[in-house]
């Protein structure tokens, strides 16, 4: 496998991760908001889809003739962050498959040395190439999973890539309290040894 071939494999990997944290879910769970800011589900597989299309269609002059009405000049902040109720979970995660596509064709036409622009970065930073892009792609799909790992983990429990993931310990609810218990005792022993 080449540098292309590791660097793309990664980033399916985190868009289908992504999309699975949405799977099983009800559209209120999925598109409510989970923290103070505002943070939920679907609007961190809208956001990504979204800037997905802007890095590899725009950036290498290769338009996906898309309207992401979301970032319209008069459009609600942070639009791209969250929902309308107009707007569908179906209608989300096709745009989700759209951008990945249209991603996935951009990677495979150009060569990881491809000069690109990004016209909303600084001048200074905005001549990039495809290997930086996915890379950095790769960095903003990871970073929202971990954001979405965690609110889907608030709303029902469910963790990691799924009850078979190698990656997390099996536990049942009482040895996850005992666990937790054990995490928070420490952290007010720290505290009580700092004053």
């Amino acid at each position: 496998m080449n540098d292309k071939e590791v660097l793309h494999r990664y980033l399916r990997l985190r868009r289908a991760d992504l999309l699975a944290k949405v799977d099983g879910l009800g559209d209120y769970d999925a598109r409510r908001p989970l923290t103070p800011t505002g943070t939920n589900l679907l609007g961190l597989v809208k956001h990504v889809a979204s800037v997905q299309l802007g890095y590899f269609g725009e950036v290498f002059n290769r338009p996906s003739g898309r309207e992401l009405p979301w970032f319209d000049d008069d459009a609600t902040p942070e639009a791209d962050l969250w929902l309308t109720a107009e707007e569908t979970p179906e209608e989300i995660i096709e745009l989700h498959h759209f951008s990945a596509a249209h991603t996935d064709a951009t990677i495979e036409a150009l060569p990881l040395d491809a000069v690109g622009e990004v016209p909303w970065w600084a001048p200074e930073r905005r001549q990039v190439t495809l290997q930086q892009m996915l890379v950095h792609m790769c960095v903003e799909t990871a970073q929202h999973l971990g954001h979405a790992d965690i609110l889907r983990e608030q709303l029902d429990g469910a963790t990691g890539r799924g009850p078979d993931d190698p990656n997390m310990p099996q536990r049942s609810a009482d040895e996850w309290a005992e666990h937790w218990e054990r995490i928070e005792t420490a952290a007010r022993h720290a505290e009580q040894g700092a004053t």
